[in-house]
């Protein structure tokens, strides 16, 4: 079971990272053609920063999404870099849908919880691998009293 839920986690982290690449560039173009300005910052300036604001998220969505998609090919948990970045991902996902439940609706706020659930879940399966001393130990551990 954890083998697709890891390749269904990457990819609706893939889908997601273009679906903000797209929302970040409606953004910016709008920013520029309106020649929208913040307290006089140029309107430029605007456009620039969220073309750069949405690359980097999606950059970094893609980023997540390989890790997933390469625990559930391998069928073996990430390295520590890999874990790290999927318990990033999972936290940005919550602060955001708890935002999104206020800001955008319902809706939002259940695609943010379904995506946050399946990074738990591949974080959980793909647990940290047992160090090679606690695999070699012939004995079992003494049953509980």
């Amino acid at each position: 079971m954890r083998r697709p839920v890891a390749i269904v986690t990457a990819l609706v982290l893939f889908g997601e990272a273009v679906g903000v690449l797209a929302v970040n560039a409606v953004l910016a173009t709008v920013a520029e053609n309106q020649n929208m300005s913040l307290a006089g910052m140029d309107p430029k300036a605007m456009s620039t920063g969220t073309w750069v604001m949405g690359g980097a998220s999606a950059v970094l969505l893609i980023g997540c999404g390989l890790v997933a998609l390469l625990a559930g090919v391998r069928d073996r948990s990430s390295g520590r870099f890999g874990r790290i970045a999927l318990i990033g991902c999972a936290v940005v996902h919550g602060v955001l849908g708890a935002v999104t439940v206020g800001l955008v609706g319902w809706a939002a706020f259940a695609f943010m919880m379904v995506v946050l659930a399946l990074l738990v879940f591949t974080l959980l399966s793909y647990g940290p691998e047992p160090r090679t001393e606690d695999r070699a130990g012939g004995e079992a551990a003494p049953a509980a009293v």
